[in-house]
């Protein structure tokens, strides 16, 4: 036996492989998506203030006695109002990723399932939008519609799900020249059972994890939306939107929009890592 397959033991106990330390960090990373997930969904129960209404002396540095991270230039409390700015912007992230990867992967899936003209069609709609500059095209709607959260989700959600239609459909072919596929065809299986029996549940971890790893992207997008005044209309707490009112403080009160601004990045990281994190997971030669 070769000194490579042997695996050491320290104290009469196995040493942990690089390969077991690769899970328990994914699982760590995946258990951090959830933990945001929870203090976005408990940001009420949460926040020790009202977020909209003062509650204490203006400009209070951060670690001030009762205002953890301090308040802004009219004494609101900036805990709570980064806890549901997080609330905003996560469970928005969360809305917007999954009408695309419904309404997307749904035409995805019958395009791929059917084949044909209809994959023709459904894919040549599917150009049209990717063609479109998505940026843009969000800008132009929420502008045309007037800035609200919901005419952001909108206008981002019309421009998102293209992606997922092209990353199903050709999941749902890949799978459909597989073997067993093959031979459920050959049996006499109808197509509707094949696309529910083999076609569909094979898509599920490739949907999980490009939707995982979109969150942090709608994230910044919503956040940049709010930045130049197209997000959530004030007072309502949104990291971006905060972030944008308090930058003629930056020299003076730094935490006041540094501190939502922190929140963004933090998001978009944990949603990264957590869903490399989740393609570890879900990969079954790993």
């Amino acid at each position: 036996m070769s000194d490579a397959a042997v695996v050491p033991r320290r104290f009469g106990v196995r040493s942990r492989t690089p390969a077991v330390h690769n899970l328990t960090l994914n699982r760590v990373l995946v258990g951090l998506l959830g933990l945001v997930t929870l203090v976005a969904l408990g940001a009420r129960l949460l926040a020790p203030d009202d977020p909209i209404q003062p509650v204490g002396d203006f400009n209070l540095p951060p670690g001030s006695p009762g205002h953890l991270l301090g308040t802004d230039m009219i004494g609101r409390d900036l805990l709570s109002r980064t806890l549901w700015g997080i609330q905003a912007s996560w469970l928005s992230a969360l809305a917007v990723v999954l009408v695309g990867l419904l309404f997307g992967g749904l035409i995805g899936l019958v395009a791929g399932a059917a084949g044909g003209w209809v994959d023709n069609v459904l894919m040549r709609l599917t150009d049209l939008f990717l063609a479109l500059p998505g940026v843009l095209v969000a800008i132009a709607i929420v502008a045309a519609l007037g800035p609200g959260l919901v005419h952001t989700l909108l206008g981002i959600s019309i421009v998102w799900w293209p992606y997922y239609a092209r990353i199903i459909r050709g999941e749902v072919r890949a799978l459909a020249a597989r073997p067993h596929v093959e031979a459920a065809r050959l049996a006499g299986a109808s197509r509707l059972r094949i696309l529910r029996r083999h076609l569909l549940p094979g898509t599920v971890p490739t949907a999980i994890v490009t939707a995982s790893l979109d969150i942090g992207n709608v994230v910044l997008l919503l956040a940049g939306l709010s930045f130049i005044g197209l997000g959530q209309l004030a007072p309502a707490p949104e990291l971006g939107a905060d972030t944008a009112r308090a930058l003629t403080q930056l020299l003076a009160q730094w935490w006041v929009p540094v501190v939502p601004g922190i929140a963004v990045m933090l998001l978009s990281l944990v949603a990264n890592l957590g869903g490399d994190a989740l393609r570890g997971l879900l990969d079954g030669r790993r």
